[in-house]
């Protein structure tokens, strides 16, 4: 499911529809502010978060990970959630 929800982040419409379901008000305006920073597209953005995440995620990040995602309806959605909770900058970061 997880791995099926990062293939899916090359369809710049899926990534959005990922990111509209998470439904967090919050990390979209933190995906926005990330976007007008760097010059890219938000569905770009969330690619590269996630798939940096992936590349370079300590034991115990991943492990903090599984337990979420083991805790969750939607696992998938979880960790994709988590992933971005992480790795978006926060109000005032970057």
């Amino acid at each position: 499911m997880l791995g099926n929800l990062i293939a899916s982040l090359d369809d710049p419409d899926a990534a959005m529809a990922i990111v509209a379901a998470i439904d967090a008000p919050a990390l979209v305006a933190r995906l926005a502010a990330a976007a007008d920073q760097s010059g890219r597209s938000p569905a770009d953005v969330v690619g590269s978060a996630v798939r940096n995440f992936i590349d370079t995620a300590s034991d115990d990040l991943w492990t903090q990970l599984i337990g979420l995602m083991n805790r969750a309806q939607d696992p998938g959605l979880a960790a994709m959630r988590a992933i971005l909770e992480k790795a978006l900058p926060a109000a005032g970061e970057a």
